[in-house]
């Protein structure tokens, strides 16, 4: 799917991480926002089925960043049971170009890894792109490990990689109080895979 991008030039080459505010999802009125960042920045399609299955079942690990009332950036995160283990898992993250490199992603992912550690999970898990060398790099510096390699994994036939947190992780700590790097450029789609999916209703 084609993706639409923010043009360069905004202003958001001045913007300190100091002016962005960080949300949990609060509400019907935060869906569009999310639906919007999702559908123009990632390439995998969803319903709004999948969004509402997400946001209505774990709004307490939904995330926005607003600069100057934008919205900037999403996450979105489940958590439960999967085979004997309580584990979270990270479904979408997008952080508009112009905003990328500010250490948005970090922070939002943080946010949501804190609310599963402290909810009981064992481990977080998600899917990344093998060519998204910001979101392996980013994924990297918080502690993932690459746990495998799914062939053909999204539509467009590019393979994935499964990331793994595992808690406790001796430098997640750590890693989770810092923010990115300056070089971070970090789009991170999930292409929800047929073991989770089952619920999701996915328009496709």
């Amino acid at each position: 799917m084609e993706t639409k991008r923010e043009e360069e030039g905004s202003g958001a080459e001045l913007v300190d991480a100091s002016e962005i505010e960080y949300v949990s999802y609060g509400g019907e009125h935060h869906l569009p926002l999310i639906m919007h960042l999702v559908d123009q920045e990632l390439s995998e399609p969803y319903s709004i089925f999948t969004y509402r299955y997400f946001v209505y079942l774990w709004p307490h690990l939904s995330f926005l960043a607003f600069h100057e009332g934008k919205c900037v950036g999403t996450v979105v995160c489940k958590m439960g049971e999967h085979r004997n283990t309580f584990r979270g898992y990270i479904a979408m993250l997008v952080v508009i170009k112009p905003y990328r490199g500010r250490g948005i992603a970090t922070e939002l992912v943080t946010r949501s890894i804190r609310v599963m550690m402290e909810s009981g999970c064992e481990e977080v898990t998600l899917e990344a792109e093998v060519t998204n060398k910001g979101a392996l790099a980013l994924y990297g510096r918080l502690g993932f490990i690459r746990s495998k390699r799914l062939f053909r994994y999204y539509l467009n036939g590019v393979d994935a990689f499964r990331l793994k947190l595992l808690f406790p992780h001796p430098e997640l700590h750590h890693s989770l109080s810092m923010m990115a790097d300056t070089d971070e450029t970090y789009r991170h789609e999930d292409h929800i895979p047929p073991e989770e999916s089952s619920e999701l209703h996915r328009g496709l």
